[in-house]
């Protein structure tokens, strides 16, 4: 039976993360369109906005506001300002995200601050929310399954790549793609039998998340990994683990992502510890006196 994707990402959004907003919008009169569509078009600049900011900001009253957003879906106010604040994250650009940065005297120096400030608190949220059973459950379903797929390009081919290496190294069969054929041949060949992964992060990109769709139609159990509950990926996934990857400037940070990597890894070793000390023992070796290290070798007089 195909489990359900994780139920705190529909609490999460206020409504039905699966139902498109632009459905939802046909429910308002034109002049409701209207007045609500500046806000969906540039979630950024409203997201800190009180009910009667926005009201003000609009040219209309607070009290049609709050219609607006119950007749969208919402339950109130406040689940629509986080649906603000996950839209944020999701349509950001890197021209976005670099003004919001620090200006000013010692531009450089606050600017690598910021961002070691930044990353410490996206570590920390994700310390905080994540599900560590999920994980385990997670690490012991790859230990049972035929492959594992894991799907990811641009910026986060590093995320993928690294993850499979850690996982070969424990022996398991897994194939990483992280190009557009590469993806696409994955994918259609899945069964119920593989796990997939797919990582990306905002809105999605395209070839990862369309792999990751074949994927689930094919059967395969879906693991998302990305940053914000509007990603498709959130919607495509038996499981999804959220790590934010803001980052205050124009790149974005991976610090997060890589500690889920980490504890995926080392929740895999884990599960069946044994074999993994025995195949470490293999490594042990050549680790210790193999060939790819440097070795200094002293200067021998002439």
């Amino acid at each position: 039976m195909i489990e359900r994707m994780n139920p705190g990402i529909e609490r999460r959004n206020g409504a039905s993360g699966s139902e498109n907003l632009a459905a939802r919008m046909k429910h308002l009169s034109d002049r409701r369109q209207q007045i609500i569509r500046p806000v969906l078009a540039n979630p950024r600049q409203f997201v800190l906005f009180s009910v009667r900011d926005l009201a003000k900001a609009l040219g209309t009253d607070a009290a049609t506001i709050v219609r607006i957003v119950r007749v969208m879906g919402f339950e109130n106010y406040r689940s629509f300002q986080h649906h603000l604040h996950e839209a944020s994250i999701a349509y950001a650009t890197s021209l976005d995200t670099m003004r919001a940065s620090l200006a000013g005297k010692n531009r450089s120096a606050n600017g690598a601050r910021e961002a070691i400030d930044q990353d410490l608190k996206n570590l920390h949220a994700f310390r905080s929310s994540v599900d560590l059973s999920q994980i385990a459950a997670v690490a012991s379903r790859l230990h049972s399954s035929r492959r594992i797929v894991i799907l990811g390009g641009d910026a986060a081919t590093a995320l993928v790549v690294f993850l499979e290496y850690h996982l070969t190294l424990l022996g398991l069969p897994v194939f990483a793609g992280t190009g557009h054929g590469r993806i696409g041949h994955l994918a259609r060949v899945v069964t119920d039998k593989d796990v997939v992964f797919a990582i990306s992060f905002r809105r999605g990109l395209r070839m990862t998340v369309e792999g990751f769709e074949q994927a689930r139609q094919k059967g395969a159990y879906c693991v998302g990994i990305t940053d914000t509950l509007l990603s498709p990926l959130a919607q495509l996934a038996h499981i999804c683990f959220i790590a934010s990857a803001e980052a205050p400037s124009f790149g974005v940070s991976y610090v997060a992502p890589m500690a889920l990597l980490n504890a995926l890894a080392a929740a895999c070793a884990n599960v069946r510890r044994n074999q993994t000390l025995r195949l470490l023992r293999e490594v042990d070796a050549e680790q210790r006196t193999g060939f790819r290290w440097f070795l200094h070798e002293p200067d021998q007089a002439l």
